[in-house]
This record gives structure tokens, sequence and C-alpha cells, in this order.
């Protein structure tokens, strides 16, 4: 249930969450969710999933109050999301709990996947432990939004990122880079919140690009999966994304062992079969990266739920045209939320309506 929320408690949810940012792009395909335990009106300790099979949060926690010698029982315990109830890469968080003795727990956000959705806080229940739920529950499930639409939808969220000149083209008569480094930071920076990226085969074919994450810190975080629509397989064999020991899939209509063949589409592989296949093997967040046929096919099947174009003040003469121009992404159900600088570029922000921007200074 519910509950009155005063100032403290607030503070200490608020708190959760920021601690929660700390494993964003580490804990995939786990959500990011940050704890704190409370006693007598003081933070006592505090925990986060930093990365893929460390202690969740709930649990690093209990093992921060042990380091500082600190009892934990009849405490409350603040999480960003419903501790889970079942066995995976660590033992069950709602045990972890009542072997803390702790008195209550506040939860931001019922977890929608299969495996919890209730459970958690049922076996709480259960036990006798107070469970309150609701705490800057939008919020929650803002930071957590790649994760919640995976679990209701079993597809990735699809984020289409364009880089363009000043007048739409993508790649004119001047090569190289034309875009800031603060754009090529921020790209990086997108890059290591997706767990794939996707491009077409000329893509592959004209820069031979290696998609990988380069220009921020990686941390505990995966290189991404790098995908290529691929119809015909014509990824040459020395491309270096075949190479440089990372994943990647081919995705292609021909029957045969490499890759992934799907059923053809209106032009090329099925996307949808395609986003379907992805979200079976965890993929909860993918990043569309080009070009504009890839673009094209994406937007004209409404499969983008939210695009960053940034457009550069360079010219790079004649050249292929984004096709991002006039009312495209309208027409796609999306809607502009913002525009920033970065470093001279114009990054705007679409998204569908009903699908709130991840953060402020998100990526």
């Amino acid at each position: 249930m519910a509950g009155s929320w005063t100032e403290f408690d607030i503070a200490c949810m608020e708190r959760a969450i920021e601690l929660a940012e700390r494993g964003r792009a580490q804990v995939s395909p786990n959500p990011p969710v940050g704890c704190v335990l409370v006693r007598e009106g003081k933070i006592i300790a505090e925990g986060w999933h930093d990365h893929l099979g460390d202690l969740h949060a709930e649990q690093a926690a209990i093992a921060d109050a042990e380091s500082r010698g600190t009892a934990t029982e009849g405490c409350t315990a603040y999480v960003t999301l419903e501790p889970c109830n079942h066995f995976g890469r660590t033992p069950p968080c709602t045990q972890a709990l009542l072997w803390a003795g702790v008195g209550e727990v506040i939860v931001a956000a019922r977890d929608p996947n299969p495996t919890v959705r209730g459970e958690g806080i049922q076996v709480l229940l259960d036990a006798g432990i107070p469970v309150r739920e609701g705490l800057l529950g939008e919020q929650a499930c803002r930071q957590m939004q790649a994760f919640m639409h995976w679990c209701e939808r079993r597809r990735p969220l699809v984020t289409l990122k364009a880089a363009v000149d000043a007048n739409g083209v993508v790649d004119g008569d001047s090569p190289g880079r034309f875009t800031s480094e603060e754009s090529l930071d921020a790209a990086h920076r997108l890059r290591r919140h997706c767990d794939a990226i996707l491009v077409g085969v000329n893509t592959i074919v004209v820069d031979d690009p290696t998609l990988d994450i380069r220009r921020t810190a990686i941390g505990q975080s995966r290189q991404p999966l790098r995908i290529v629509l691929d119809q015909n397989l014509r990824t040459p064999k020395e491309a270096k994304i075949l190479n440089d020991g990372g994943q990647t899939l081919l995705v292609h209509t021909q029957q045969q062992k490499t890759g992934i063949a799907l059923p053809e589409g209106d032009d090329g592989a099925d996307l949808a079969a395609l986003l379907d296949h992805l979200g079976d093997i965890g993929i909860q967040e993918l990043l569309v990266e080009g070009g504009p046929t890839v673009w094209a096919q994406f937007l004209d099947l409404g499969l983008v739920d939210r695009a960053i174009i940034i457009r550069s003040k360079a010219i790079l003469g004649e050249g292929p045209s984004s096709g991002l121009e006039g009312n495209r992404l309208n027409d796609a159900g999306l809607a502009v939320l913002a525009k920033h600088d970065w470093g001279g570029d114009i990054a705007t922000f679409w998204s569908r309506p009903d699908l709130a921007w991840p953060a402020q200074d998100w990526p």
C-alpha cells in the first residue's frame, strides 16, 4: 500500500535513486537499483547494484552496515525496486532483508518482471514486515526505463541516433568527422547505455567502423553487441567488427549458418521479428546508428521510441540526405522534447509522447 510521505522519506528515496545511478550501464539485463537503511531518522547504511553478478542493492546496503559494525534489526529499508524473491546470480533479496531483521520496507516501484511481479512484497508481508510502495515511483521507473519497457513488451527500447550537416547531408564530398568533440563524447556515452548497436551493411562496407565504446570510461560495462542488417551477407570478411574479438550479429534472409536468418519484410529482414529475437536474448536497449536506409526502415514501421538528431554547422557538400527533414519524425509518432548545444552542434531530443526522457542530462 502507499503511504503519506514525509520530507525525510522523500530525501531517503532520492538518495537511493542517486545511488542506483552508479550502476547504470553496468548491470544489464538487471536494472539499476539503490537502497538505504534508516534508523531513528538517520541513514545508517547504503548500497547499490554495482555490476552484473555483484550484490544486489539491498544486500550491498546490509553488507555496508556490517562493515560499519551497525546493527540492522528494526531499521527501515528504502529501495527503488521491489526486492527479488528468486535465485539468480545472487540469492533472493527478500531473504537478505529477513535475515537482517529489517522492520519496514519502502519500495519506489513494483518489479514487472514475471519472476518477481509482487511476489517479493508478498513474501515480506507474509513474514510480518510492513511494506509501503509508490514513493517517487515515477522517478524510479524513469531511471529503469529500458528494463520496464522490456518487461512489458519483451522487446528492446529503440533509440535512433543520427548526425547530419547543416543541410541534412550525412556523407558528402568532405570526408572525416564533422561533429564536435562534445557530440562525439555524448555519442559514446549513449553507446555505453545500450546493450546493442545496429547499422546497415553499407555503413560497414564504406566506413568499416568498430562500433564500440572508446571516448568514455567503460567501468564494469560490457562492449555492446554489434548488429548488422546484411540481407545478402555482404559484410567483408576482413571487417573490423568480425576480427576484433567483440560480439557481432549479422542479420540476413539467407538460410545459412552465419548470424541469424529472419523472414523477409518489406525491405530486407523483418525488423519486428528482429526486435522480438533481441528481446528473447535479453537486449533491453537498442541504438540504431544508421544509415539513412536503416533509419527510414525503422521509422516507417513505427519502431523508434526516441531519437537524438545531431546537426553540425559543417557543410559536407553534395551527398545523400538523411531523410530526417521536415515532418519525418513527427509522422513516425515522435515529438521534440528539448534541444541542446553540444560544442556548437545542435542536438534535438525526440521521443514518443508517452515516454519520458530518462534524465535531464541523459546521455
